[in-house]
């Protein structure tokens, strides 16, 4: 038994995380409130980098400062989740396109596709601007990718 967080694991190109439905994910309803899923979707792309060797905090020390911004962001609502579903949030990379990376994700419970996202993340300068990722990080990234050999 460990005391440390899970990040997930890979299944060939596709990153899988875990996740539990708590009280505070929900709304009056007792259904999964509609901001409790870009979470859940954030928490499935940043522990993707993490297992792919590419840590935030790393980025931001680096010598040459870096981070990430969503820029686009579609969502498609297909089933309602509910309080202690236990649910599986998927997400593949699928490509690296100047400073876009372009990502793709689907959370289940069981056999049952909950929500999809299609999302495009930006690299920036810390004041702001895109820039291309670094070759580093390029070359931890590029074995996941689905879309590109």
């Amino acid at each position: 038994m460990t005391d440390r967080p899970t990040a997930g694991c890979f299944e060939d190109r596709e990153h899988r995380l875990p996740v539990r439905v708590y009280y505070e994910d929900t709304d009056f309803t007792g259904l999964v409130y509609h901001g409790a899923y870009v979470r859940f979707f954030e928490r499935g792309r940043s522990d993707a980098l993490r297992l792919m060797g590419v840590g935030h905090a790393e980025l931001l020390d680096g010598d040459q400062p870096m981070a990430f911004v969503v820029s686009k962001m579609q969502l498609n609502f297909v089933k309602p989740a509910r309080i202690d579903d236990e649910l599986l949030v998927r997400t593949r990379y699928e490509a690296v396109r100047g400073p876009r990376l372009l990502i793709s994700q689907t959370i289940t419970r069981g056999a049952d596709a909950l929500c999809r996202a299609d999302v495009e993340v930006v690299c920036i300068h810390m004041d702001g601007r895109p820039r291309r990722p670094t070759r580093s990080l390029i070359e931890k990234v590029r074995p996941w990718l689905t879309g590109e050999p």
